[in-house]
């Protein structure tokens, strides 16, 4: 579970985040939305301790993110808006390996992950291939790919969606659709609901550091309109 309790983030002289509290629960499926400047982003980095607060607490399953950093890191899992800012490696099967070797984990153990990471993202079949050579849709697939390699209990996407077409979308929609049945928590940041209205758990919105709104998508759908938000 990640516990996010009453949380204030300053940055110089703006609050970015105004007391927020927030619960994901194991194996939910969360959309995290708000206009550009709501906090999204600032609230989703304290999640593994890219962030620390400056008032309240983040704990993941029980622990203080900011005082078990690395701990954090391995439990939930982070894919950033641009996926070329994920990469740190030429081809994917290599990108997708860099998290479990950094863990020390032996070969065999490697191999098994990134195989398993690449088969829930549909990139069997790209594993040698350059990742400067994928389209948008699939970069975004292989990005996703390297956050599961390292097991994590807990993943969060930060405008999974963005620059891609319907088709790579849909893809990427299902492809999470299936995570969150195999029981992964999901937190997805995004201002653009289209084809995720279906399938969350839970609608949170942000405005101006603070939450708006939060609950399930028939009673939080229609109030997301004033805050800028597509909902469909």
């Amino acid at each position: 579970m990640i516990a996010v309790q009453n949380v204030v983030h300053e940055r110089g002289e703006t609050t970015a985040l105004d007391g927020v509290s927030l619960r994901v629960d194991d194996g939910e499926f969360l959309a995290l939305v708000g206009p550009n400047g709501s906090g999204k982003t600032t609230l989703v980095r304290h999640l593994n301790g890219l962030l620390d607060p400056d008032e309240g607490s983040v704990t993941v399953d029980g622990a203080s993110v900011p005082e078990n950093p690395v701990a954090a890191r391995t439990s939930v899992g982070m894919v950033f808006q641009n996926p070329r800012d994920c990469f740190v490696a030429a081809t994917v099967e290599a990108d997708v390996a860099f998290g479990p070797e950094n863990l020390g984990l032996d070969r065999a153990e490697i191999d098994r992950r990134v195989t398993a990471a690449l088969e829930a993202v549909g990139m069997t079949t790209h594993r040698q291939r350059r990742i400067d050579r994928l389209s948008g849709g699939q970069q975004a697939r292989v990005a996703i790919a390297g956050a599961l390699a390292m097991e994590p209990a807990h993943l969060v996407l930060d405008e999974p969606f963005s620059g891609l077409d319907w088709p790579s979308r849909r893809t990427v929609l299902e492809r999470l659709e299936a995570l969150s049945a195999d029981g992964t928590s999901l937190v997805i940041v995004t201002h653009d609901l289209r084809g995720l209205l279906e399938r969350v758990d839970r609608i949170v919105a942000l405005a101006s550091g603070t939450v708006a709104f939060d609950g399930p998508p028939g009673a939080v759908a229609p109030r997301l309109e004033s805050l800028g938000v597509r909902p469909c």
